[in-house]
C-alpha cells in the first residue's frame, strides 16, 4: 500500500469560471490557474502521483506547455489514473479537504462525488469531501483564495515496482 498527500490553492478573480471537483459552482469569481484552476483536483493529482513517487502535477503538466492552457482539470485526472493503471496500481481511496470562506460547497458534494467516482474509477463510498472555512485567517479567510488538500491510498498490483 502506498500513500500520498496532496495541496493546492489559487486565488480568486472576477471573471473566471468557478471548479471544483470537477463541477461549475455559481459564484462572481474563479480560480486563477493555468488550467481552470480546480485545486481539489489539483490536490487529488498530487495526492495520486506522491503515492508512486512520481512527482507532481507541475512535472506532468507544466505550465510552459500550450497544450495545458485552459484545460480542465477533469482531464488531467484522467491522465493521471491512465499513469496509475500503466504503473499497475489501482486507487483504493481519497480522503479531501476544501478550505474556503466562500462559497459553500455541501450544496455542490453530490454532484462532485458523481464527478470524482467517474475520473477516479471508484465508488463514492471510498471518495470523501469534506470543507471547512479559515476562520477569517490569511488569504483564504478573507476570500481571496480557495486550497485543498488530498490524500490518496494506492495498492500496488503484480510487478508495479
Amino acid at each position: 500500500m502506498r500513500i500520498g498527500i496532496g495541496y493546492d490553492i489559487h486565488r480568486l478573480v472576477e471573471e473566471r469560471p468557478l471548479f471544483l471537483g470537477g463541477v461549475e459552482i455559481p459564484y462572481i469569481k474563479g480560480l486563477l490557474g493555468y488550467s481552470d484552476g480546480d485545486v481539489l483536483l489539483h490536490a487529488i493529482a498530487d495526492a495520486i502521483l506522491g503515492a508512486m513517487a512520481l512527482g507532481d502535477i507541475g512535472q506532468h503538466f507544466p505550465d510552459s506547455d500550450p497544450q495545458y492552457k485552459n484545460i480542465r482539470s477533469r482531464e488531467l485526472v484522467k491522465k493521471v489514473m491512465a499513469i496509475v493503471r500503466e504503473k499497475k496500481f489501482v486507487l483504493k481511496n481519497v480522503d479531501i479537504v476544501i478550505l474556503a470562506e466562500e462559497p459553500k460547497v455541501y450544496p455542490f458534494k453530490d454532484k462532485m462525488l458523481d464527478e470524482l467516482e467517474a475520473m477516479l474509477e471508484i465508488g463514492r463510498d471510498y471518495i470523501n469531501v469534506k470543507a471547512t472555512t479559515n476562520e477569517g485567517v490569511g488569504s483564504i479567510g478573507r476570500g481571496d483564495a480557495i486550497a485543498a488538500y488530498a490524500v490518496a491510498l494506492l495498492e500496488e498490483r503484480g510487478d508495479a515496482r
